[in-house]
């Protein structure tokens, strides 16, 4: 299990496998409340932040598929609010995307080349 991102572990409460670093979310949750307090974000739009860290956590474990299906959703939703997970949308590497395909290119002829060496093996050799 992860360890809490608090410094202090004093402030960390734990409720069998979870986890809640109090002072941030607190942090989190007011700032959220703010938020819709003073009319910067809509309330169906707070209430989506707020869930967003109880949905995420619906994706560890061994819950069902569509459950886990439903949290990678929600977590690439999440991307543009600040989750802290890859980014979905980044820029392409056309030079870095050429030197993948020549080393799979030279891993494919280097596949080729074992399986005639096995196969020249494992067949008799024939008379002239």
């Amino acid at each position: 299990m992860a360890a809490p991102r608090s410094t202090d572990r004093d402030h960390v409460i734990e409720i069998g496998r979870l986890q809640i670093d109090v002072p941030r979310s607190l942090g989190y949750f007011r700032a959220i409340g703010a938020a819709v307090a003073f009319g910067v974000i809509e309330p169906p739009l707070g209430a989506f932040i707020a869930a967003v860290p109880l949905l995420k956590m619906l994706g560890k474990g061994n819950l069902p598929e569509p459950i886990r299906f439903v949290s990678k959703v929600v977590d690439g939703a999440a991307q543009p609010v600040g989750g802290e997970a890859q980014g979905t949308v980044r820029l392409r590497d056309p030079e870095e995307e050429a030197a993948e395909d020549v080393a799979t290119a030279e891993s494919a002829e280097r596949g080729e080349r074992l399986k005639v060496a096995r196969s020249r093996r494992s067949s008799p050799a024939t008379a002239t």
